[in-house]
């Protein structure tokens, strides 16, 4: 099981950003911190959570380095008893608020792995974006989180904005391998309704080719591509299990929990059919204020076989997981098999795998037709 905590505070609002975020209600985050509290005993009851049975914590946003560590540490005692031995605890954090005090407090809680919202060392291209920081706070904040003795250090950047080039992109990878990182996220820029962008379409660029540029300059230095947005010689523990289906508890304004209906561990991607039972979606309210008045107002969204199956598919075709393929009606395993004499698909005796992630979307919407 994992668990999935969302800090919806921001410094500010990046342009590109459709997030559950807000940079005007920071007088909240006591009483939001408190909040989280009530609906994570809620959760861990109603997932069964045994001692020792969270494998990952993911803390989110929003922004979670503008909360004091101190805020956290009731969220800590609380599911300190639930998490393995050797749990995978992963903090996002802008540089810009990750000082180094505020890295030392989260050290001390636990958490062993950061993922830095870094985007670009451009400077002109992170104020076009609304990034808060500088190229230089990005390269002391991860250089400080080292200096701690963080165990894994992850960047984001963001590709496809107008104006991106090889040239620029092949600066904003140099820099990286700079740093002491095990990993990175490289997202192709996508405009969401309720941006700032959405306004100005125009502002994202489609150029299939930096996709595989960034792609090609990432794995040349020894990332293994892993997903189709993620590279690392260390691979996301927490993202993995997303992508195998396990359940995992959602808390916070904006968070999303999933509990399978029957009980069926899929772990290290095996999958059987038995574990594409349905299940169920959870949605806790989004606005601040009506979280925090009521944090146990939870929407539930069933989820039948069918939509799983989709899920899987799609989930495992963008990823190193694969389709397990015994999951596949004997329609669906026929094209497969088409797509393996093709050469688009790989097939070992239990898997189908997709060389190419870029293609995943395609091949997916093929084996579903």
């Amino acid at each position: 099981m994992l668990a999935y905590i969302h800090i919806p505070y921001c410094d500010s609002k990046c342009h590109y950003c459709s997030f559950n975020s807000y940079v005007d209600k920071f007088d909240t985050r006591a009483s939001y911190m408190q909040a989280l509290c009530e609906q994570l005993r809620f959760e861990l009851e109603r997932f069964n959570a045994a001692p020792g049975s969270i494998e990952t914590l993911f803390i989110g946003g929003g922004t979670p380095s503008t909360v004091d560590p101190t805020l956290y540490e009731p969220i800590f005692e609380l599911l300190s008893p639930y998490l393995q031995k050797g749990a995978e605890i992963t903090t996002e954090a802008n540089p810009n608020s990750a000082t180094e005090n505020w890295l030392r407090g989260m050290k001390k809680l636990g958490v062993n792995r950061v993922s830095f919202g870094v985007q670009s060392f451009d400077a002109n291209k992170l104020r076009a974006l609304n990034r808060a920081h500088s190229p230089a706070q990005a390269r002391e904040a991860v250089l400080a989180a080292k200096a701690l003795g963080f165990e894994h250090l992850s960047i984001d950047l963001i590709y496809n904005y107008q104006g991106d080039t090889q040239t620029l992109l092949q600066n904003d990878i140099n820099e990286a391998f700079k740093l002491p990182i095990d990993h990175i996220s490289a997202y192709e820029l996508t405009i969401e309704g309720g941006t700032k962008f959405a306004a100005t379409p125009q502002v994202r660029q489609e150029d299939e080719n930096l996709s595989f540029f960034v792609a090609e300059e990432i794995t040349k230095r020894g990332f293994n591509h892993y997903e189709i947005s993620n590279f690392g010689t260390y691979q996301s523990r927490h993202n993995q299990g997303y992508w195998e289906l396990k359940e995992y508890i959602g808390a916070g304004a904006g968070a999303v929990g999933f509990r399978r209906l029957a009980s069926n561990d899929i772990s290290q991607g095996n999958v059987s059919s038995a574990g594409l039972t349905a299940a169920t979606r959870f949605y806790p309210q989004t606005d601040i204020e009506a979280y925090i008045a009521d944090p146990l107002k939870i929407t539930q969204e069933p989820l039948t076989t069918e939509e799983l199956l989709t899920e899987r598919i799609f989930l495992g075709l963008r990823s190193n997981i694969g389709i397990a393929t015994e999951i596949l009606p004997d329609p669906m395993r026929h094209r497969a098999e088409e797509l393996v004499a093709e050469k688009k698909l790989t097939q070992d005796a239990a898997y189908y795998r997709n060389p190419n992630f870029f293609l995943a979307d395609a091949l997916a919407l093929y084996l579903l037709e």
